[in-house]
């Protein structure tokens, strides 16, 4: 089904999915979750029209690349030779540059009632990255869950690190600074002013990241989080009845709690949804201590997460 043609002339699909009581509509461009009802309730923040997508959005359900999050300074080093990326967040390059993945229209490389898989090419240089990356994202509705599996692979060595940043709020509407989450995460990674990983991992006990017990957003920080936390299990998100479940294979998950919308800018205003990004590290290419996010030919990388709602 068309959503909108793009200034290039590209056509936008829309996507219906549903299995159960769930239901989902998903954008070729950017990989888009637009909408994700449970039993009639849209739990995920989208916007009306290409247009909208086009010019108010921050990222909304899209997926991010080729690297989710920061990258100090815009620069890295791989086997000796420095790559440089545009500069978009302050002094930094966050989520794949100016023209990352999110403005992409992606192929429908298959399709059924509960699942579509998409496809996107990116060459050699795009936003500075080497090599070129062939990838797919491949939503499945099934058991009551979203699932989110990611593949890449590389004719070159390169950098990834795939993310969907999608907006919650399982009330469906109002703010979700009510929502409580337990995370299964004994250490998260401090940041400078500039949002980059210091480099250490710090524990969360006696700190406001601690959600090893459960908290609601705005009990603590005034609910303005945007921070990594590095997982040692599961996620859970509860509001308005709803508790929503996630697993996931990878080993970080940037919680952000929608702060920085402003209501002006976005049709959103601050803490309208939640983020639960799961991902490698911020600025792994630069910090050789963390998770390699270095993807060499020959290697396919494969990631899954899953949104369970109960």
């Amino acid at each position: 089904m068309n959503f909108g043609t793009l200034p290039s002339g590209e056509q936008v699909e829309r996507v219906e999915l549903s299995s159960g009581r769930l239901r989902a509509e998903v954008l070729t461009y950017g990989a888009i979750v637009r909408t994700l009802e449970v039993s009639g309730v849209n739990v995920v923040l989208g916007l009306d029209t290409l247009e909208d997508y086009l010019t108010r959005s921050r990222y909304f359900g899209a997926v991010v690349g080729r690297y989710g999050n920061r990258i100090a300074n815009g620069r890295f080093t791989l086997d000796g030779v420095e790559y440089h990326l545009p500069i978009n967040n302050g002094a930094h390059s966050l989520h794949g540059g100016t023209e990352g993945f999110d403005h992409r229209v992606w192929t429908i490389a298959g399709l059924t009632d509960a699942s579509v898989m998409l496809a996107l090419t990116s060459p050699d240089g795009d936003q500075g990255y080497p090599g070129t990356l062939t990838t797919t994202v491949t939503y499945t509705l099934a058991e009551d869950a979203l699932r989110i599996d990611y593949s890449a692979k590389t004719d070159a060595p390169t950098v990834v690190n795939l993310t969907n940043h999608s907006y919650f709020n399982l009330k469906g509407g109002g703010d979700v600074l009510d929502h409580v989450i337990r995370m299964e995460a004994e250490h998260y990674l401090p940041v400078d002013e500039g949002k980059i990983p210091t480099g250490e991992l710090a524990p969360v006990k006696g700190t406001p990241f601690d959600f090893t017990e459960p908290h609601a957003v705005g009990k603590r920080c005034d609910g303005a989080y945007d921070h990594c936390f590095v997982l040692d299990g599961d996620i859970t998100v509860s509001a308005g009845g709803l508790t929503m479940e996630v697993t996931t294979t990878e080993p970080g998950v940037q919680f952000y709690s929608g702060s920085m919308l402003d209501g002006v800018e976005t049709p959103y205003g601050p803490f309208a949804g939640l983020c639960l990004e799961t991902q490698h590290f911020p600025d792994s290419p630069n910090q050789p201590q963390f998770p390699s996010t270095v993807l060499r030919p020959g290697e396919i990388r494969t990631s899954s997460t899953t949104y369970r709602f109960i």
